[in-house]
């Protein structure tokens, strides 16, 4: 086993609005060199410690600039090693055929997730109930179908133009219960506003998974007090290049420094991930 990074974002930054490519400062050196040659981004993966890398895409024009080209992005990136390259991408949540869609990235382009951003894509995880996105009942039966797993941005954003009233992951609560066998992930774990509840869905439901990333690893215990205790139920991830997240390996290091015991450290950084994302024979 190794260990595998559950949230980093190898995007087409060419795709993205001004305002929030200025806000991530995507003009510094990293991780710029590495959008175009993923075999230098694999060696700094080596470098960091980490085997393998979940890379972080979805579709949000209005309020960060990516389309669906993004999904072709990650997918052509991850060729480089797909046992090594985790692509995910994503779909709007008013697609006019979600199922249709999601087959074609299943099937043609091999994702490994669909990463959906309620903030960012302006809509309510569980609007299927009342009407307002019907399609996203057969979006998520779609997941459930092709076995891939429905990542959720939770917590707050300070995008321009993000709303964070969508940002709530008790809002996911109904897709956990309509689709109990979907494998969820609570990107970000609530962060800070609703960390309670992410851990409490996490605890409730065997296919929700908590997810760690963007939060500074010297402040995961202050945030998440019983995380020692959760350990068969959460992932790591850096959320790199983010705000704050300069380098894998010192976000990993920062991490392992934590008074989290060797046995829990390893099923967070190692076999929970392969729970999630399964290794693979080549495609």
């Amino acid at each position: 086993m190794g260990v595998t990074d559950c949230h980093v974002h190898i995007n087409p930054i060419w795709e993205m609005r001004p305002d929030a490519a200025a806000l991530l400062g995507y003009n510094a050196e990293a991780p710029s060199r590495y959008l175009t040659d993923p075999v230098a981004f694999l060696e700094y993966l080596t470098s960091a410690g980490v085997e393998r890398a979940a890379l972080i895409n979805y579709v949000a024009p209005e309020v960060i600039g990516y389309t669906e080209k993004a999904n072709d992005f990650v997918s052509e990136y991850a060729r480089a090693d797909p046992n090594r390259l985790l692509a995910v991408g994503g779909l709007r949540p008013d697609h006019p055929s979600p199922a249709r869609e999601v087959a074609r990235l299943a099937e043609e382009l091999h994702l490994r997730a669909i990463k959906l951003h309620p903030p960012h894509q302006l809509f309510r995880p569980n609007a299927y109930v009342d009407g307002e996105l019907p399609g996203l009942r057969e979006l998520y039966a779609a997941c459930e179908r092709f076995g891939l797993p429905v990542i959720f941005h939770t917590g707050t954003s300070v995008f321009p133009r993000a709303r964070n009233r969508f940002a709530d992951p008790l809002m996911v609560e109904d897709v956990a219960v309509d689709f109990p066998d979907l494998t969820i992930v609570l990107a970000h774990g609530g962060r800070p506003i609703w960390m309670e509840t992410a851990v409490f869905l996490a605890r409730r439901f065997p296919r929700v998974w908590l997810e760690v990333s963007g939060v500074p690893p010297n402040r995961l215990m202050e945030y998440f007090p019983t995380l020692p205790r959760l350990a068969d139920k959460v992932l790591f991830g850096t959320d790199w290049p983010g705000p704050g997240v300069k380098d894998i390996r010192a976000n990993l290091n920062a991490f392992r420094a934590l008074p989290i015991p060797a046995d829990a450290q390893s099923r967070i950084l190692e076999e929970n991930p392969l729970k999630v994302f399964p290794r693979r024979g080549p495609t």
